[in-house]
């Protein structure tokens, strides 16, 4: 959720080569919208948006019970900011301007978390997939599957009994 569209776009482009799946709102409300509306592995906010503060939307997630990890991205860097962005539930904060190695590399340590606090790997059947780490297994076996069938995989595995429009598959494998 980043309203400087530029930043967004380099986010969005490093992401994306990284192999993930990237989804930018540039306001609070339609950041909460699409987050109630699709499963992310992770959420990077920015602190000042224009329509209210990124730590009352990290705030009003949490009282809604989204676990997703939280990394707060912002420009505001003075102690107080920090501390209270971590007080409204945001899991990191990194301030702008970053390295985006360091970003990467806070995006991965936030998918290291236990599985009983994130549910990261999905099971089907005999089918795993653990989104942290990238894999998948039928059984015993590893399966390797390329970032475009990896990601299908995954949106079906984490809405299971739901209907899957082809137009919510593309925007979650390819936009």
């Amino acid at each position: 959720v980043e309203d400087e569209s530029r930043l967004a776009d380099l986010i969005r482009k490093g992401l994306t080569e990284e192999g993930h799946a990237v989804d930018i709102a540039g306001e609070a409300e339609e950041g909460a919208h699409m987050i109630r509306m699709a499963t992310y592995d992770a959420i990077v906010l920015d602190r000042m948006l224009p329509d209210y503060d990124g730590a009352e939307l990290c705030s009003n997630l949490r009282r809604q019970g989204v676990r997703t990890p939280i990394l707060m991205l912002t420009a505001r860097d003075a102690v107080a900011d920090r501390v209270g962005g971590l007080d409204a539930g945001a899991d990191d904060y990194l301030v702008k301007p970053f390295s985006f190695p360091e970003l990467l590399a806070r995006i991965r340590a936030l998918a290291r978390r236990p599985v009983d606090v994130l549910g990261t790997e999905l099971t089907a059947g005999n089918i795993r997939l653990d989104p942290a780490t990238r894999r998948v297994w039928r059984g015993d076996e590893e399966i390797q599957l390329p970032n475009k069938e990896f990601r299908i995989l995954e949106l079906l595995m984490r809405n299971t009994g739901r209907v899957m429009t082809r137009d919510m598959i593309a925007n979650y494998v390819w936009d």
